[in-house]
Order: C-alpha cells, then structure tokens, then sequence
C-alpha cells in the first residue's frame, strides 16, 4: 500500500509516486531528488509541475530524468480554468502524494477536491503563526525569539492545514530577514526530506481526538 492507504501501480508496489510543484530555483526538489536515490526511502519523484516556464527547478527534474509539466496562470481564462488545468497536469502522474516545493501559487477548490488529504507543503514559520509569504519578517518585526520550519497539509486557507511536523529555529539578535530565512530554510529541507520519506514508507493518518494532528507511524 501506498501513503495514506492508496495502492501503489502493480510495477512499483513498494515505491510511493510523487508529484512535486514547483516555481523557483528548486532546492526543496533537488533535496527530493537526491532522497529518491536510496532505495531505502520510499518514494520516487515521478512528475514535475510548474506554473512558471522558467523555473530553474525543471531544469533540475529535467537533468533528472523527470517528466515536467508548465501550466502557467495567464495561459488560462480565470483562475478555476487554472485550477482545472494544474489538477489534470498533476493527476496524469497518477501521484499517491503531492509536494509544494516552493510553489508560489495557491491550489483552489478542484485541486484539493481530487488531491486534498495527500498535499504537503512548507511554511517558513511555527503555523499557525505568521502566515503567508512574509513570515520571516513577521518573525523579525513582532520580535519573537523562536520561530521555525512547519510541514503541513495543504488545505483550502493560507499555511492552515494541518501540522505534519515542525522545527524551531532561534531568531538572533543580529537577525535580518535573509540572514533568518536562510536558517530557517537549513532545518527546512532536510525536515521536508525526512518527513515524505515516513509518509512514503509508512503512511499517515489525523488523531482520532484532534483532526488537526498530523500522525507519522
């Protein structure tokens, strides 16, 4: 069985497929990648997805050997055409989990109708705390002394979901916000890496009493 209960295709009954989303250099996807070479761990990188065409990632999953998709926001009429459109991309791959690896755009509604429950993403930040894009620097500016990496599962809010998993990362006086997020991002991959590679081996499931708990074999 693959994460999260769902079989495996018959050629790979050991080996979780994922999909990862992309929009930047791909460091999180190259760190993925890497991973995927020890049989040990679990999963296989089976498609990439992007919404920007030059995105430095799809170079990386090309150099790698894996197909990749671009479907670009303004190639479509609205943002539910998008939707529609990034759902099908990411569903030809037959994925049993999906990655957001620095991907810069929110996943709508037909996207987590088909995929909600087996979305992972990275927030730079201990969620709920500091949602959004500028969590580094909300960090700074509210003057917190620890603030961290999370996991989470993808939902239909802003660094909402669910919590998978999280690490603290001390914020020091001389601090500035690239100084932070770059910390933050050094406990943020391997963290990434680890955790899709339990959920891969292993599956997950939400706490009978609290649904709002990520549980990792």
């Amino acid at each position: 069985m693959a994460a999260g209960g769902t079989a495996t295709p018959e050629d790979a009954p050991d080996r979780t497929r994922l999909v990862v989303l992309v929009s930047g250099t791909g460091t999180n996807l190259g760190a993925l990648l890497e991973a995927a070479q020890d049989p040990a761990w679990g999963a296989d990188v089976v498609g990439v997805v992007s919404d920007q065409a030059a995105a430095g990632a799809l170079g990386r999953a090309r150099a790698a050997g894996v197909p990749t998709d671009v479907v670009p926001l303004d190639a479509h009429a609205d943002r539910s055409a998008w939707d529609q459109a990034l759902t099908q991309a990411v569903l030809a791959h037959e994925p049993d989990l999906v990655v957001l690896a620095g991907f810069m755009r929110l996943v709508g509604p037909a996207f987590l109708a088909r995929l909600g429950g087996r979305v992972v993403n990275t927030h730079p930040a201990l969620s709920p705390s500091f949602p959004g894009v500028r969590a580094p620097a909300d960090a700074l500016a509210y003057g917190v002394r620890v603030t961290g990496a999370t996991v989470l599962l993808v939902d239909e809010g802003v660094d909402t979901g669910a919590v998978v998993a999280q690490t603290a990362v001390p914020v020091l006086d001389d601090d500035d916000v690239a100084s932070l997020h770059e910390r933050i991002k050094a406990v943020e991959r391997p963290m990434l890496v680890d955790v899709v590679g339990r959920m891969a081996r292993h599956g997950w499931s939400t706490s009978p009493t609290n649904p709002r708990k990520v549980l990792l074999p």
